[in-house]
């Protein structure tokens, strides 16, 4: 019998009995609609963080920390460890920067401007090695002769919505530790741009002034808490990182790879998304277990039907294809099915995920936590998991219906005229 005439005979047959087919393949789509759903949330979610961690990080910029996160971060650089760092190839930028925590800003008005921290940098070196990020809204960058001169970050200047500094207007920098107390008057050149991002480079509660005034303050001097390392390309990051560390003693330095971290959290999802795979999966090889009970008892019902069939001079391999084609149909339908409704459903879950899992900000007169985006998973349907689910619904359907067809197949002609 041809391919076209078993399939017809199947689709006739699953007609007969359309509940019973029906309730079959919803057991089919069930399983279906859960791992798309789930592959899409997953995909969606991956893009997602992937996304973040680029705005957040240069892929080409290295960080570099005094110490080890084992040991503790409580040394500096000085500038012979910048020069060495120069010297490493596929290095192509180095710039230092000097970090006041306890720096303390305000207005004219004494009032306290929101600066987490305080930055010494070389703003020419800086806007190089971060030209996506370090962009002005208002003003200007400092020039080498303007020694007194600050830039702050988007959020420095802001308080419950009220602008404490703007271009021009001057602002007092104070800073207190074992070596006295540093006061000393600054003019607004720039105000940076939104940033919105976490990692190193959101500036947005950050203040920056000339790394050479910085250097002139009484207990700072040449002591770098952060190097940036350019590298010519990302492919090269962790052979420079290696090579960097190679130039200090053991445990002395941190590399941070932006590169290196991508790579290990896409790693770390693609783990996490077969784990909810494979848990989807479940619904589907128990919707198998329904499909060869159903089978089975089709094949007892028709019994007699399968007898003639032998009778009139129908092959095993005629009535084992009849059996297997209806269980494959069953794959088909409820494969497409549960796919568009998988995808469908991922959409309704993913509302429920961003507004569930957006962080909490409290931000008090001392502390500010810095502003992120919110965060919205978008659904993607991955053609790979597309595939990958919709022939596994066809396999799964025509593995468990091979026992109930080869059951069929074997039956006796005389006895199963018989069959009442």
């Amino acid at each position: 019998m041809k391919l076209s005439k078993i399939l017809a005979t199947a689709w006739e047959n699953m007609k007969q009995r359309k509940l019973r087919s029906s309730l079959t393949t919803l057991s089919v789509v069930i399983g279906i609609t859960a791992i798309i759903s789930l592959a899409s949330l997953g995909e969606g979610f991956r893009f997602d963080v992937k996304q973040r961690l680029e705005q957040g990080f240069e892929l080409d910029v290295l960080i570099i920390f005094p110490g080890s996160f084992m040991a503790g971060l409580g040394q500096s650089f000085n500038q012979t460890d910048v020069n060495a760092i120069r010297t490493v190839n596929n290095v192509t930028l180095v710039t230092p920067l000097i970090t006041m925590p306890t720096a303390v800003i305000q207005n004219m008005n004494d009032t306290k401007l929101g600066a987490l921290t305080l930055g010494g940098i070389n703003f020419t070196e800086m806007q190089e090695m971060l030209p996506e990020r370090f962009h002005l809204m208002q003003g200007h960058f400092p020039t080498a002769e303007e020694n007194k001169s600050i830039v702050l970050g988007y959020k420095t200047r802001i308080l419950n919505d009220t602008v404490l500094a703007n271009v021009g207007d001057n602002i007092t920098l104070t800073l207190v530790d074992k070596y006295g107390v540093y006061n000393e008057t600054f003019e607004v050149a720039g105000i940076l741009e939104k940033g919105g991002t976490s990692g190193i480079t959101n500036f947005d509660y950050w203040a920056f002034i000339p790394i050479n005034t910085a250097t002139q303050i009484p207990g700072v001097g040449e002591n770098y808490q952060i190097l940036l390392a350019k590298v010519s390309d990302t492919k090269y990051s962790e052979q420079v990182a290696k090579e960097i560390e190679s130039k200090f003693k053991q445990y002395s330095i941190t590399v941070f790879v932006p590169s290196s971290l991508m790579r290990q959290v896409d790693n770390i999802l693609n783990i996490v998304q077969l784990f909810l795979m494979a848990i989807a999966s479940i619904s589907l090889l128990v919707a198998g277990v329904g499909i060869m009970n159903i089978m089975t008892v089709a094949v007892m019902e028709r019994t007699r039907e399968i007898g003639i069939l032998k009778a009139i001079g129908a092959k095993s391999r005629t009535v084992l294809g009849m059996f297997l084609a209806e269980a494959a149909l069953i794959g088909i339908m409820g494969g497409l099915i549960g796919v568009f409704a998988g995808y469908g459903l991922s959409y309704g879950l993913a509302d429920i995920l961003s507004n569930f899992i957006q962080p909490s900000r409290q931000n008090t007169a001392v502390v500010h936590v810095p502003e992120t985006e919110r965060m919205t998973i978008t659904p993607v349907l991955s053609l790979e998991w597309t595939i990958v689910a919709f022939i596994f619904a066809i396999v799964v359907c025509i593995i468990f219906g091979l026992y109930p067809a080869r059951k069929a197949a074997k039956l006796n002609p005389v006895e199963a005229l018989r069959y009442e």
